[in-house]
């Protein structure tokens, strides 16, 4: 069988691990190609570091979508995140229209910001222009703070606890048609994960491991490759959230264990092997 294929449509970040330099060696090792599509270089993402250089590929996105056109490629995911611009919203529309196929799975990961703070690069434009393109989508992975961005509420007043949580992603479901991945989120004190809401079941699940007192950049990227390359594997939407839950605990306990700062991410790498097994499960 054909080695499946996927457009990750992310910025790539020189350091920090994050984004691109998550997503291409996840869904290596999960047995999937992935085939980048940058939004923009960064010297280093935009959390915890200071004067990072940025480099705004809007004009070459549309010219890289036409010769994959040209190639006739086709992809079993569509997967983006970071967006650089508020003209790659439309950009990326236009891709998924161009690209959609019978058994693509459209995964869009709503990266806004986080703790309850819109990311310094993106404008109220964008952030309504990403909540019109995540309605695109067949599954969306927002956290707490663009949950309550895409429903067009103040943070504070997202309701809470398990309940709550169960409320937000049904609403985010557009009435049943797109599937939500909440992440970050918790029914128990001192356990994180997911809470779930599948549209083709339309049952929700809530998936939790014990939490790691540390927080890190790019946990969120790395969650939302693991869930791409599961689903593309042939995994539940549950299934797939519990390996990616799984496997940010494992990031994350070992970074914790090693003392590493906050904004060089999650030391994944040396825990890849643990993906592999989803290699030969598609």
């Amino acid at each position: 069988m054909m080695t499946p294929r996927v457009a990750a449509i992310h910025d790539m970040s020189g350091f920090g691990r994050c984004s691109l330099t998550v997503a291409i060696p996840i869904l290596s090792a999960m047995g999937i190609q992935c085939c980048p599509l940058p939004t923009a270089f960064l010297s280093t993402h935009t959390g915890g570091f200071e004067g990072f250089t940025f480099l705004d590929m809007t004009d070459e996105m549309p010219k890289v979508s036409t010769h994959w056109k040209q190639l006739g490629l086709s992809f079993q995911a569509l997967y983006s995140g970071f967006l650089g611009s508020e003209r790659q919203i439309g950009i990326v529309e236009d891709f998924i229209r161009d690209f959609r196929a019978p058994g693509t799975v459209v995964v869009v990961d709503p990266v806004m910001g986080d703790h309850g703070r819109v990311y310094q690069t993106y404008t109220p434009a964008m952030c309504a222009g990403t909540a019109h393109l995540a309605a695109q989508a067949d599954v969306i992975t927002p956290n707490l703070t663009e949950a309550a961005l895409l429903l067009d509420i103040p943070y504070e007043d997202l309701p809470t606890g398990e309940a709550g949580c169960r409320e937000i992603v049904e609403r985010l479901s557009l009435d049943g048609k797109r599937s939500v991945v909440l992440t970050g989120a918790s029914a128990e004190e001192g356990e994180t994960g997911a809470v779930c809401y599948d549209a083709s079941t339309g049952r929700v699940e809530v998936v939790e491991t014990q939490r790691v007192p540390r927080e890190f950049h790019g946990t969120g990227d790395v969650f939302a490759s693991v869930l791409t390359g599961a689903l593309v594997q042939g995994a539940s939407l549950t299934e797939a959230a519990r390996a990616a839950v799984d496997f940010v605990r494992l990031c994350a306990e070992r970074t914790a264990a090693e003392g590493l700062p906050m904004r060089e991410g999650v030391d994944f790498e040396p825990l890849l092997g643990t993906l592999t097994t989803w290699a030969n499960r598609g």
